[in-house]
């Protein structure tokens, strides 16, 4: 189970590991948490007002596409989206619209996630890290509500309206953007002769903030990265199929950094790191 912030973060955070499971026999579910109602319309091709009129409508057509291609369950937890607030951090929450995600109590908010675990009854369960991976308020809270219902849903003394509990084994956060990963996708471009379209980001971002050292498990999946980059192209507001996403080709990637990352955040079961398989000790 994958739990995400909005639509479209499912197919840029550990899409194409799912869709590898996913053609392996593995059931699959991604939890969505809010309908990205108050996103905006990234895509400059797809800002038009009626766009903008009907977002959280098309937004869930997107998904319901991107699940498609993925080849995965997916549920929606009902929440609000929160929006984007510049520089957040949790102790600004009430800095934001009354009805957000990132302003409902935890009991609640775990609620949900919590019945859908005991639901699919899922042994790996992937999500961010305590930063949200980056600070935005509903995946700062996706975080929360994921850790707190993996304890949770294998508690008989809680949530017991929704049945039998089911204690998930493993704890994963998504590690995707290390500068390692980066760096190596840029010096291939420049080798390969290409412009690379990290070399602005590198000269802004603040390396010291970088978490490829906590990476423990690697999954090898360069084989459906075109299978994830059809997901992202399904996001269509979100996502502009002519933008940075895109511009490092995939025969590149895949012999530079042919692997999505991740950070083993909680076992229970045994295990050897460093990992290549979100299943090792399950198997």
């Amino acid at each position: 189970m994958a739990v995400h912030a909005h639509p479209d973060d499912e197919s840029s955070k550990g899409a194409a590991t799912m869709a590898r499971y996913a053609r392996e026999g593995v059931e699959v579910m991604v939890a969505t948490c809010t309908g990205g109602e108050r996103g905006d319309v990234l895509n400059p091709k797809m800002d038009r007002p009626e766009v903008w009129r009907d977002l959280a409508e098309i937004r869930s057509k997107e998904m319901a596409a991107a699940r498609e291609i993925l080849g995965v369950q997916q549920s929606w937890l009902g929440f609000v989206d929160s929006g984007y607030l510049e520089g957040y951090t949790p102790a600004r929450v009430d800095e934001l619209p009354e009805d957000s995600f990132a302003r409902v109590p935890l009991e609640v908010a775990a609620a949900p996630l919590v019945r859908l675990i005991r639901e699919f009854r899922p042994q790996v369960v992937t999500t961010y890290d305590e930063q949200g991976g980056y600070p935005h308020a509903d995946h700062i809270m996706c975080h929360t509500i994921s850790a707190e219902a993996f304890d949770a849903a294998g508690d008989p003394n809680r949530y017991q309206e929704f049945g039998e509990p089911w204690q998930p084994s493993k704890l994963y956060y998504d590690m995707g953007f290390s500068k390692d990963r980066i760096m190596a996708q840029h010096e291939a471009m420049l080798a390969a002769g290409l412009e690379s379209p990290w070399a602005e980001a590198i000269e802004k971002w603040d390396w010291s903030r970088d978490k490829g050292g906590r990476v423990t498990t690697r999954v090898p999946c360069g084989e459906y990265f075109s299978i994830r980059d059809d997901a992202l192209r399904a996001h269509a507001t979100q996502v502009d199929p002519d933008g940075q996403w895109f511009r490092v080709p995939l025969d590149i990637q895949q012999k530079v950094w042919p692997t999505e990352d991740f950070e083993l955040a909680k076992s229970l079961v045994e295990t050897s790191l460093p990992e290549d398989d979100l299943f090792a000790g399950l198997r």
